[in-house]
């Protein structure tokens, strides 16, 4: 098994326990070491809880790149699931020290901190790796594949959402650890649920089309007096090839829990699928019945089996997605892969991202006005 550290994560965090489960599942890693908290006490508590030896629970990331890289035994990969700020310095500690990063998305805090990370990834000996974790669904995989076949034809529509209610109160207020760092820009950056949950949807309907769009129109909102940050947003997009696209990011929208969804239209066929009921796939041609697609079914094609653990009928979600991401890592490590050549997101897919925060925000300042992306 390789080994896995983790920076952040540690008792009272959500994102961390997802990501170590993941790892787990499909039994390539085992975590041998973290730096679970910048707060030493918390830090130490929770990796006495994971069952961490002592003298691989750090007080302090850049303690644990240090000692970590000087091992005979040391890490191959470190996960970072902190807050957006510690992202890019995180990031560079361990790539500097010659060990591979599996990074929480976005990228980072800011455009200009994510391309001055990009240019630490660029001269790295070890691989970086984004968790964009929706890309691993075996149905998006095979949307992907579909697309790429000339099935859809040419795209002409892209409707991409994601949608919340969590922060329709000022959750933030009341000392709720999650909500606070998302609604600060001092540790989140500039976007609220752009960037939060915002980017998951962009990069979700890139990896699906094979398009970037070249120009956005954002309106962004902050419904939650006081709230320093966008808590939804709506996106018109225009893409070169002539296609047309909306993204609407919302967690503020009561009665809806995870509703991340993706339609896209050609002039043959259209697609639809939901990440609330990941196992199906909405396929329909011009002038035919809408045909359900099921993972592991008999109209799942090689790109959703390759990803499929369990005959269909048995579902598969979140957790399983991201352990997709973990194991294309494992592998990318023991055969020397560059990510950029694997569905693997990675130091492009964080750029992207954060070009779209950057933008959304200008075009937000100048009364929703069309901006260029980049």
């Amino acid at each position: 098994m390789l080994k896995l550290g983790m920076v952040g994560g540690g008792q009272g965090a959500f994102i961390g326990a997802v990501h170590r489960i993941a790892a787990r599942l499909d039994g390539h890693w085992e975590i041998v070491a973290g730096a679970f908290s910048s707060d030493p006490d918390r830090a130490h508590a929770s990796a006495e809880e994971l069952g961490i030896a002592p003298d691989r629970s750090y007080a302090s990331y850049a303690e644990m790149a240090q000692f970590e890289a000087a091992r005979e035994d040391g890490i191959d990969a470190v996960s970072i699931v902190t807050p957006n700020h510690l992202h890019a310095p995180i990031t560079k500690a361990f790539l500097e020290a010659g060990i591979a990063v599996i990074c929480d998305k976005p990228l980072t805090a800011s455009l200009e901190e994510a391309e001055a990370l990009a240019k630490v990834v660029a001269a790295a000996s070890a691989p970086f790796i984004l968790t964009h974790n929706y890309t691993g669904y075996p149905m998006i995989r095979q949307a992907r594949a579909m697309i790429a076949a000339g099935e859809l034809g040419k795209i002409r529509v892209v409707q991409a959402e994601y949608v919340q209610d969590w922060l329709t109160e000022a959750l933030e207020e009341t000392g709720q650890k999650q909500a606070a760092w998302r609604t600060d820009p001092k540790q989140s950056g500039a976007g609220g649920a752009i960037g939060d949950i915002g980017t998951h949807a962009y990069n979700l309907a890139q990896f699906v089309t094979g398009q970037t769009p070249s120009h956005l129109a954002a309106d962004l909102s902050s419904f939650v007096p006081g709230r320093k940050l966008d808590d939804n947003a709506h996106i018109m997009l225009r893409y070169e090839s002539g296609a047309k696209g909306m993204l609407w990011a919302s967690q503020v929208s009561v009665g809806n829990e995870n509703g991340l969804r993706l339609r896209i239209f050609g002039d043959k066929a259209g697609l639809e699928w939901g990440q609330e009921d990941p196992n199906y796939l909405y396929f329909t041609r011009h002038g035919a019945p809408t045909q359900k697609l099921t993972r592991g079914g008999v109209g799942a094609n090689d790109s959703a089996i390759a990803v499929s653990r369990i005959p269909g009928g048995h579902p598969e979600g979140y957790l399983e997605a991201f352990a997709t991401l973990y194991t294309e890592a494992a592998s990318v490590l023991r055969n020397g892969t560059d990510p950029a050549d694997t569905l693997l997101p990675g130091i492009k897919a964080g750029l992207d991202g954060m070009r779209f925060v950057d933008a959304c925000v200008r075009s937000s300042q100048g009364n929703a006005g069309w901006v260029t992306l980049g």
